[in-house]
C-alpha cells in the first residue's frame, strides 16, 4: 500500500461522496495504489453509509475531536504516504500526488498553503483570513521558530516514518499545531505546496473562539520560555534589583521618593518571579522527561548540576536572609528592645529566606522529575 487518504467526518453526508471518488481520482492519477480511510466522528446522518457506498474505509470513532478522529484514522491506514484532508469538500484531494511526490522527494511532512495558493470568494471568512490564521500561524512561528505561511491548513501530508518521532497527542484542533512545531523541533524536512481553497459544503462545525483558544492554550502550554521564563526571569531581576536599592532605606527617584511601599512592591515581583521561573523549570523538565521533549539547556544543566547544588544554592540564600534578620534582631536588642525600625532590611531577609526555601524543595521536586531517567539512562 502507497498511500492512505485519511478523512474525518462530522455529518458531512452532502459532500463526503464527491471527496471519496475526488480521492479516488487522485489515487488514479499519482499512478500508485492506495486507500480511503473516512473517520466516522459520530455522525448522526447518513455520512458513514455513503462513504462506505463509494468505497471508503469506514472506522467509526464515538468520541468527537479532530485529533481524535485522525489518530484513529491514522493507527488504521496502512500506507507508506499518508494524505490528510478534510471531508467537506474544500480542499483539491484529486492534486494529492503533488504532495505524495513531495514527500518522494525527501520531504517528512508537506502542508499545504492556502495563503500562498488560491483562496475562493465565501470559501474563508475574513476573521479567520486576515485575523485568526495570520494570528495563529505567526504565533506558532515565533514561538517555536517554524518558517510556515498556513501552520492550520488541513490539507497535508506525511510519511508513516515520521509518526514515531512526531509522537502526536492532541485530541481537538490543536492536533494541527502539534504536528507543525514537533516536525521543526524534531528537525524534520517541512515543506509548503499551494492549493486552493474551496467554499465547504454543508454546515461548519468549526467553534471559533473556541478552537483558536485551544491553539492559544496548546501553544503556551508547549512553550515555557514565553509562559514561564521570559515574565519570570523580568520579574526576578526587577524584584531584585529594587530590593538592593532600598536595603538600606529610602531613596529618591526622579525627584520622587521611594519608600517601603515601593519595598513591598519589589519584594513581590521577587517571589512572584521566582516561582513563576521555577514552575517553568518543572514544565520543561516534565516534557524532556515524560514527553520526549528535547532541550539542550536543561540537559546541559543535568549534567553539571546536581540535587546537592541546588540544595546549596537554596541553603546559602536561606542562611544570608537569617544573617541579616538576626543582625537586626542584635541591634533592636542592644537597643532595649524598643521600636523594632530596619523595615527595608527586615523585607530584605525574609525574602531571601522565602526565596532559600523555595530553592529547596523546587531542587527535591526537580530530583523526583528527573529520578526515571537517572535510573533508566534509555528512558
Amino acid at each position: 500500500m502507497d498511500i492512505s487518504v485519511v478523512l474525518p467526518c462530522l455529518n458531512e453526508e452532502e459532500a463526503v461522496g464527491s471527496v471519496v471518488d475526488e480521492a479516488r481520482r487522485g489515487l488514479e492519477a499519482s499512478g500508485r495504489s492506495g486507500e480511503i480511510i473516512v473517520v466516522d466522528n459520530g455522525s448522526s446522518d447518513r455520512s458513514a453509509e455513503i462513504a462506505a457506498a463509494h468505497g471508503a474505509v469506514v472506522v467509526p470513532e464515538p468520541q468527537r475531536g479532530y485529533g481524535r478522529a485522525y489518530l484513529t484514522g491514522l493507527a488504521h491506514s496502512r500506507g507508506e504516504y499518508l494524505v490528510m484532508a478534510d471531508a467537506d469538500g474544500t480542499y483539491p484531494v484529486h492534486e494529492l500526488d503533488k504532495f505524495v511526490d513531495a514527500l518522494e522527494e525527501g520531504s517528512d511532512l508537506v502542508l499545504g498553503s492556502r495563503f500562498n495558493g488560491h483562496i475562493q470568494a465565501g470559501a474563508m471568512p475574513w476573521t479567520h483570513r486576515w485575523i485568526g490564521n495570520p494570528l495563529l500561524t505567526g504565533m506558532l512561528n515565533r514561538l517555536f521558530g517554524v518558517r510556515v505561511s498556513d501552520a492550520h491548513c488541513g490539507m497535508r501530508a506525511l510519511r508513516r516514518s515520521a509518526l514515531e518521532p512526531l509522537d502526536l497527542h492532541s485530541t481537538g484542533m490543536e492536533f494541527a499545531s502539534e504536528m507543525v512545531f514537533k516536525a521543526f523541533r524534531r528537525k524534520l524536512n517541512v515543506s509548503e505546496i499551494p492549493i486552493e481553497y474551496r467554499p465547504r459544503t454543508g454546515e461548519s462545525k468549526l467553534s471559533r473562539f473556541g478552537d483558536a483558544w485551544r491553539h492559544v492554550r496548546f501553544m503556551l502550554l508547549y512553550s515555557p520560555s514565553w509562559l514561564y521564563f521570559a515574565p519570570g526571569i523580568f520579574l526576578l531581576l526587577l524584584g531584585f534589583a529594587g530590593m538592593l536599592v532600598l536595603a538600606s532605606g529610602p531613596v529618591n527617584v526622579f525627584g520622587r521618593p521611594w519608600q517601603i511601599h515601593t519595598m513591598l512592591a519589589f519584594v513581590t515581583a521577587t517571589i512572584l518571579g521566582a516561582q513563576i521561573v521555577q514552575l517553568g523549570v518543572f514544565a520543561r523538565t516534565y516534557a524532556v522527561t515524560r514527553y520526549g521533549e528535547r532541550d539542550p539547556v536543561m540537559e546541559t544543566l543535568w549534567r553539571h548540576v546536581r540535587l546537592e547544588h541546588g540544595l546549596l544554592a537554596g541553603a546559602g540564600l536561606f542562611a544570608a536572609g537569617v544573617g541579616i534578620l538576626v543582625a537586626i534582631f542584635v541591634s533592636w536588642a542592644h537597643r532595649g528592645f524598643g521600636p523594632l525600625g530596619h523595615e527595608y532590611a527586615t523585607a530584605l531577609g525574609f525574602t531571601l529566606v522565602a526565596l532559600g526555601v523555595q530553592v529547596v524543595f523546587g531542587s527535591f521536586f526537580i530530583g523526583v522529575l528527573t529520578m526515571r531517567s537517572e535510573l533508566r539512562p534509555d528512558a
